[in-house]
């Protein structure tokens, strides 16, 4: 990932018309809510376009999910089928990496989350976001982990199987090629 946190013109262009292509074709995903809104909102708070990048780059597929009327913020998520393919093979935070002492990945998904400017998503946002598509149905994503079960070494991750949604525990220092992390960003 880059350390520049802004993007040149034609990024941005790119970035815009990739996320305009991609808001039209899920309409079902934001009900009532326009494009020149978003998108005006977007060129306002322009610094918020780097870290949209970000979650395009990793491949998470940014949409608009939502809108919250009380700070007149748009909430995009990740939305691609499966957990983001750039942002895998990622233990949960940086004690949990500290903790193994062999094998270690590159990073953790909390980092990650940090770097790129994005939240992971909690139980609700997983599982609301289920409710605008079928999401990991191969994959996994770590959710954000309840202060008591991270204490006591484990974390937590959803998917969907079974047309079901599920909530599962592991220890935070595991790993695999299939989980990764979705997030947020409110602009």
């Amino acid at each position: 990932m880059s350390d520049k946190k802004e993007l040149s013109a034609e990024g941005r262009d790119q970035l815009l018309g990739t996320l305009k292509t991609r808001f039209e074709k899920n309409k079902s995903r934001h009900e009532g809510i326009k494009w020149a809104d978003v998108l005006a909102r977007l060129e306002s708070k322009s610094g918020k376009l780097w870290s949209l990048d970000q979650m395009e780059q990793t491949e998470g597929e940014p949409d608009v999910i939502g809108f919250d009327p009380k700070t007149g913020e748009f909430i995009f998520c990740d939305c691609s089928p499966e957990s983001p393919k750039g942002r895998r093979s990622l233990c949960y935070d940086r004690d949990a990496w500290n903790f193994r002492k062999e094998n270690k990945p590159e990073n953790t998904a909390l980092d990650i989350a940090a770097e790129i400017g994005i939240e992971i998503l909690n139980e609700e946002e997983y599982r609301h976001l289920q409710t605008l598509g079928k999401f990991d149905l191969k994959t996994s994503s770590w959710v954000e982990t309840p202060a008591d079960i991270r204490k006591l070494g484990g974390a937590v991750f959803c998917d969907r199987r079974y047309d079901t949604v599920f909530y599962y525990h592991n220890g935070a220092e595991s790993y695999y090629a299939a989980r990764g992390f979705r997030g947020t960003l409110r602009v």
